[in-house]
């Protein structure tokens, strides 16, 4: 990628094979996990103060793949073996990647690649946000963007923890979808008068909201919630997010990703719960489709698109 842009500047290319270095192990990838902010990225934007990053660059940040070479001080014992890690913010959407040896994560032998690859920063995501809200039975949770790859399992948590599960999502389709995966109720955030839906679906207000989306949509659920209500925040697929100034004064807790380490939760504990989760068979990721490597700049393009269902992967 060499200019911040539409998904086109997405162009396949080459580069060396890359050398493990100290502590580091290189990945022959089979699988790369797409999350939504990497397309904002692409595009220029959702990006800290003065942390944009260089150009050209290789995007991405999950991979699976098998364990190909060991650098100095790293366990010999890892080649071989499949794995999925983080890269650390870029470089994933590559064949081959070196990284941190100690940042590998390996896969039960029940679980295959695309489920794994699609668990490593969705499903640490979806249970940590689990725990922030304190998801128990008798909650009434509306969970927004309820199809995407967060949201398609945080209705699962939410509904195997004896909630009431209303899913929230902008299509026939993804509603379909939500439903099988369990949630008690489904309502079309698109169509005007859905928060009226929600009350009904719930007896009421809500007790949880899971905010995914923000702007204008996360200011009706917030609006859903009465004293003691938990709104976390992890997303604004809307390009912004929810305005939460008022929610304390109507005794709204609010927390969501910043409150994640004050919590002690680990992501490398999480996504192995994860892992283990879904090789038992309690924990599904949907993955809606799939798209060659050299198609990334077809994957973002459908993912900006809003045709996307579950997460989306690039397979080499």
């Amino acid at each position: 990628m060499a200019e911040f842009g539409p998904p086109a500047v997405l162009v396949a290319g080459s580069a060396p094979d890359p050398e493990p270095g100290a502590g580091q192990v290189v990945v022959g990838v089979s699988v790369i996990g797409i999350a939504f902010v990497e397309t904002q990225r692409r595009a220029g934007r959702s990006f800290p103060p003065g942390d944009q990053p260089r150009l050209p660059m290789i995007p991405g940040n999950a991979v699976g793949g098998v364990v190909i070479a060991a650098g100095p001080g790293a366990a010999p014992e890892l080649v071989g073996r499949r794995v999925v890690s983080s890269t650390g913010g870029s470089g994933a959407y590559a064949e081959q990647v070196a990284v941190a040896a100690a940042e590998v994560i390996e896969v039960p032998a029940d679980l295959d690649l695309p489920a794994a690859t699609a668990l490593l920063a969705d499903g640490r995501t979806a249970i940590g946000l689990a725990r922030l809200a304190g998801v128990s039975a008798g909650d009434r949770v509306l969970v927004e963007a309820a199809a995407g790859g967060v949201g398609s399992l945080l209705v699962q948590l939410a509904a195997g923890a004896g909630a009431t599960v209303i899913a929230a999502a902008s299509s026939q389709r993804k509603l379909e979808l939500a439903s099988g995966l369990g949630a008690d109720a489904v309502v079309d955030y698109t169509e005007p008068g859905w928060p009226e839906r929600v009350r009904q679906a719930a007896g009421g207000g809500v007790d949880v909201v899971f905010d995914g989306v923000g702007g204008s949509i996360g200011q009706d659920a917030l609006a859903l919630l009465g004293a003691g209500g938990r709104f976390v925040l992890h997303g604004l697929a809307s390009g912004s997010f929810t305005d939460t100034s008022a929610a304390a004064e109507r005794g709204v807790q609010v927390t969501g990703l910043r409150q994640w380490a004050s919590l002690g939760l680990d992501n490398r504990e999480l996504t192995r719960l994860a892992l283990v989760e879904a090789a038992a068979g309690r924990l599904r990721p949907v993955i809606g489709q799939t798209f060659p490597l050299a198609a990334a700049a077809d994957a973002h393009a459908a993912i900006e698109a809003r045709s996307t269902l579950g997460k989306t992967l690039l397979l080499c």
